[in-house]
């Protein structure tokens, strides 16, 4: 039999997704470089960002289960010592949103043996290429045309909107939501070239839906500015000496996660579904019964 709305939302996992998008008023809002307690990083030497989603606490007291999901940044520079690592994750699949160009910049995942490797692009709206640009031109003026005075921030923005509003990209996290809620599917990880955008929203969306507090999921989220911020440091000063930003600090907002991005994704849940409820099933395709496999899998 089939369930009903009334019947998920009777779950501790559904309640979260009918609250997901409306704070109480006066909630704390997370910033800067803080990881949460319960990060469970796997340290390689060629990735960065590379989590276990597992460990968070539900509102009903349940823990996320270790060792079914994880997120990552891209995988092209893996080391022989990170597959070892990697191949005792016991891994089914592997599922890459880069676009063509991230991929071919950046190189293919280099992954164990018998990991499946799914390719499956959601738009950065332009990003890479125009980033790619913008620094190939050595010009400091047109850098800060085209990043200085908010505007980096405001195309970040633009790309969290584009998670919600474009179709491509709704069937793309739906399907990857499907494939985690699967009954007897192995440990899957997914990844993008940094691990914090559309990972962080995959990953936000998971944490949500199976019944993880709101300011959880969004530490989860948060944490990739502490995670990645001495590289992203050793990225910039290496522009700076390469002679090609004079002010590398110009993509700043690029390389960090911000709450107003985390915000900018859920006012366009808000105007165009109503709410997370209506997102995750109108919008990303999932039926009642996924998400509460994708609960019933994860927690426990």
């Amino acid at each position: 039999m089939s369930l009903s709305r009334r019947a998920l939302l009777s779950t501790a996992g559904a309640a979260a997704v009918v609250a997901a998008t409306a704070p109480p008023a006066g909630a704390a809002r997370h910033r800067g470089p803080r990881a949460p307690r319960s990060l469970r990083q796997i340290p390689l030497q060629g990735a960065v960002n590379v989590r276990d989603l597992g460990g968070y606490r539900t509102l009903d007291g349940e823990r996320v289960r270790h060792g079914l999901v994880y997120r990552a940044d891209h995988l092209g520079k893996l080391t022989d010592a990170d597959l070892t690592t990697l191949g005792g994750l016991g891994l089914s699949r592997a599922i890459d949103f880069r676009i063509p160009l991230e991929v071919a910049s950046d190189g293919a995942d280099r992954l164990p043996a018998g990991v499946t490797a799914v390719s499956r692009p959601i738009t950065d709206n332009g990003l890479f290429g125009q980033l790619h640009a913008v620094i190939g031109s050595r010009d400091p003026v047109r850098q800060e045309e085209a990043l200085g005075g908010g505007r980096a921030a405001a195309f970040m923005a633009d790309v969290y909107r584009t998670f919600v509003t474009d179709a491509a990209n709704r069937n793309a996290f739906g399907q990857t939501l499907r494939e985690l809620a699967a009954r007897g599917a192995g440990p899957v990880l997914y990844h993008c070239t940094s691990g914090k955008d559309r990972t962080g929203w995959t990953s936000w969306l998971t944490l949500r839906l199976v019944g993880v507090p709101e300011h959880l999921a969004t530490e989860d989220y948060l944490a990739s500015n502490a995670i990645r911020a001495a590289h992203d440091a050793r990225v910039r000063e290496g522009l700076r000496q390469a002679g090609l930003m004079r002010n590398p600090e110009l993509i700043v907002p690029l390389q960090e996660v911000r709450q107003e991005y985390l915000d900018a994704a859920l006012s366009e849940v808000r105007a165009g579904y109503g709410g997370l409820y209506r997102y995750v099933t109108a919008g990303l395709g999932l039926d009642p019964r996924a998400l509460v496999g994708l609960r019933e899998r994860l927690v426990g």
